[in-house]
């Protein structure tokens, strides 16, 4: 496994340990920061960075692959700020349509970044195959 297997491993990881800490709801993921965001919130973000991380490590410089991962990384990197100025506040507490926006928004990035995943771990396996190294 070469460097971006590794970071993208790594990314893979967190990612992981984000989504796990999140879906077992750790109580203290309430718990606010500096300035008030929740530990939560941050860790969504983290999770979804990292996920979106991966494909860009794995991508080969000046392929389509590499311009997509860019958008979906730019795209998680956004999530946290479209979020909080969607709910108005950092808790992320949403009135009316603007939660239903925030959830298509949010699955489109989590799908944009699941699929340039598959598509970077099946580009990484073609150029294996092909140059015959594992």
């Amino acid at each position: 496994m070469r460097t971006p297997g590794i970071a993208a491993a790594i990314l893979l990881v967190g990612a992981g340990a984000a989504f796990l800490l999140l879906v077992g709801g750790a109580s203290f993921l309430e718990r606010p920061l500096p300035g008030g965001l929740p530990l939560g919130n941050a860790t969504a973000a983290f999770g979804l960075c990292a996920l979106a991380g991966a494909p860009l490590a794995l991508s080969a410089r000046g392929t389509a692959l590499r311009g997509v991962a860019f958008g979906v990384f730019f795209a998680a990197v956004a999530w946290l700020p479209v979020s909080v100025a969607l709910a108005g506040n950092l808790a992320l507490n949403f009135g009316g349509g603007r939660g239903v926006a925030w959830m298509v928004f949010s699955l489109a990035v989590l799908g944009a970044a699941l699929v340039a995943l598959l598509w970077a771990l099946a580009a990484r396996a073609v150029r294996s195959r092909g140059t015959g190294a594992t």
